[in-house]
């Protein structure tokens, strides 16, 4: 019987990691494409009301993917939407660190909300069983390591590019992390 109680334990303790990690990776994807914004208006030429515009695709492509979150984590699983939420994530970054076409930009966007719309509804439920069997309050922690990520993504993406690096370079490395993180 100790040895079950054991596993459950460790079960719970990687439960709580794991959830903690994926919070830190949505916070950090949107961390690292703030530093991405004026380089992107650059590369596009555009004014401060198009640009506004362009980045309420982020926001459309979250919603979009919110609307329908949970109704994919009830049928896959939180693992296998986190797992497709951040890869869309890491998919779009590229994109948007080097697009010149306004259409790509906007289907960047859209893709980039929709993968962390996706992957933070999908933790929140995750993180919502989580702390519903281990009985203590972690929200407020898990909610903190999305601020630390997002903190971390938009210093650690300043840094590289006021240090020289092009766009492709930082984002290339943020998504390293990110992927390595997830594995």
């Amino acid at each position: 019987m100790q040895d079950a109680g054991l596993s459950r334990e460790v079960n719970t303790v990687a439960r709580r990691v794991s959830t903690r990690a994926v919070f830190f990776i949505a916070g950090f994807a949107m961390g690292v494409w703030a530093p991405l914004v004026p380089y992107a208006q650059q590369r596009l030429q555009l004014d401060a009301g198009t640009l506004g515009l362009l980045l309420l695709c982020l926001g459309s492509g979250s919603l979009i993917t919110m609307l329908f979150s949970g109704r994919l984590t009830s049928r896959f699983g939180c693992r296998a939407m986190v797992i497709a939420g951040a890869l869309m994530a890491c998919l779009a970054l590229p994109l948007l660190a080097t697009t010149e076409s306004l259409p790509l930009m906007i289907a960047s966007l859209l893709l980039f909300g929709a993968g962390v719309g996706l992957t933070d509804v999908t933790v929140n439920i995750q993180g919502t069983l989580v702390e519903q069997q281990s009985e203590v309050p972690l929200m407020s922690g898990f909610h903190g390591l999305f601020s630390v990520g997002g903190i971390a993504g938009a210093a650690g993406g300043s840094l590289v590019l006021g240090a020289g690096m092009s766009p492709l370079v930082m984002v290339c490395s943020a998504v390293t992390l990110m992927l390595l993180i997830m594995i």
